[in-house]
């Protein structure tokens, strides 16, 4: 049985701070394994990534194999399906023309002191791009992870998958070759984070790091923040729906199995103002179960971590809304514009009955990656700003300095710095 919770009992606030500041993730500690894996592969190169493929994915590693080529890709490109072929080039078409609306402008003037003034953006040189290969191949996080990095103006792109016993999802090539990546290693795991942060054989060190892996791959990524850049150390998928009776429940079970189904450790929460209503969301979900594939993950996931909660009324939403900051939230009611006002904190919004979380997955155009675990309180989702660098630009004249220099040259002396004193009254002489 889900866990069921009311606003209206005395030990409400309780139960509800319980269901968000539980841990989903593996409380095993990862950190030491990563660690050596890490060092191993700084230390040796290429050898420890065939080291570890031969151990985790089981075949062969050769520096010579390790990139997939293009006719490789070519290959895998002419055994997918035509339908979903169409389905990647509607979708890569939409999420480019949403991410190059982010590309921020430069900016340059003069103040009033004669000052001038500004800023400009600057892509990365190079994206490393991580797609899990575990659970599920997932063709649409390279389209998601690839193609803000090449809007950016990123010059090189580099792509490492896991391929367990060799193979890999034809798709997720036809995804690469789409978003324009220029490099495809079957490499996976903490070792794929290590050599693109540092270098391995073929593999060439990136600048940032980004895309979704289990949690060798999260702590890896943490561990090397600082040598390169990183998107954000991702937690277990999440759905948190704000739905009122007038709801199909049919669809609102479904939206809430969309997370459950990614893993043991996802979390769907449904907040509702209708009991009647909670109830018959929770018998499809129930029937829906029954007749997943994907039983055994999802239906563990819905038990551990999901929740119901039923409110008096749904301006109680917002507040728990902000408490949970959850990566997606749909807002399933007649009026969600005003609902939408109130909320501070979700990593993406889904407005009304028609937008369930799962269209923003694949085509809606905003990216799927986004902040877990309530990051979405001070985190954003990722976007063409996670591959460019924002450069201050500051010019002065004479006249420019004389206007600011003084005050300037006080503030080094106050802070006990003589020489930068010095470089603003030398010229002011």
């Amino acid at each position: 049985m889900v866990r069921r919770l009311n606003s209206t009992d005395a030990g409400f606030a309780a139960a509800f701070s319980a269901l968000a500041d539980a841990p989903r993730e593996d409380e095993a500690d990862v950190s030491a394994v990563v660690t050596a894996i890490i060092a191993d592969v700084r230390t040796r190169g290429f050898a420890a990534l065939a080291d570890y493929t031969k151990k985790f994915d089981s075949f062969d590693l050769t520096e010579k194999s390790a990139a997939i080529s293009v006719a490789e890709v070519d290959a895998a490109e002419a055994a997918c399906e035509t339908e979903a072929l169409a389905a990647l080039d509607f979708a890569a078409a939409r999420i480019r023309a949403f991410h190059e609306k982010q590309r921020p402008e430069n900016l340059r003037y003069t103040d009033d002191k004669g000052v001038t003034l500004g800023w400009r953006w600057t892509p990365v040189d190079a994206a490393g791009l991580y797609a899990p290969g575990g659970r599920a191949a997932y063709p649409s996080s390279v389209l998601m992870n690839a193609i803000p990095a090449k809007v950016a103006g990123a010059r090189r792109l580099c792509l490492c998958v896991p391929t367990p016993d060799g193979v890999i999802n034809p798709l997720v090539l036809a995804a690469a070759k789409r978003a324009g990546v220029d490099e495809i290693f079957r490499v996976g795991g903490a070792q794929a984070i290590a050599a693109m942060a540092y270098g391995a054989g073929p593999i060439r060190p990136v600048d940032v790091i980004v895309g979704p892996g289990n949690a060798y791959v999260a702590e890896a990524k943490r561990q090397v923040f600082g040598r390169v850049g990183i998107d954000s150390v991702a937690g277990p998928s999440e759905i948190l729906v704000v739905a009122d009776g007038a709801n199909n429940p049919e669809w609102i079970a479904a939206d809430l199995l969309s997370q459950s189904e990614h893993g043991p450790d996802s979390q769907s929460i449904l907040i509702t103002d209708d009991a009647v209503f909670a109830d018959r969301v929770a018998g499809f979900v129930k029937a829906q179960l029954a007749d997943s594939p994907r039983r055994a993950i999802a239906e563990v996931a819905w038990k551990a971590n999901g929740a119901i909660i039923i409110v008096g009324s749904l301006d109680e939403a917002p507040a728990l809304v902000d408490r949970l900051a959850p990566e997606h939230l749909e807002l399933a009611v007649a009026d969600p514009e005003a609902l939408l006002q109130r909320v501070r904190h979700a990593g993406a919004i889904f407005l009304g009955r028609h937008a369930p979380e799962a269209i923003g997955d694949y085509v809606a155009g905003p990216d799927h990656v986004l902040p877990t675990s309530r990051a979405a309180r001070y985190a954003s989702g990722l976007s063409v700003l996670d591959f460019l660098k924002r450069t201050s630009i500051i010019g002065c004249g004479p006249e420019g300095l004389t206007a600011i220099g003084p005050a300037a040259a006080t503030l080094a002396d106050a802070e006990g710095l003589p020489s930068h004193a010095s470089s603003i009254r030398l010229r002011l002489k």
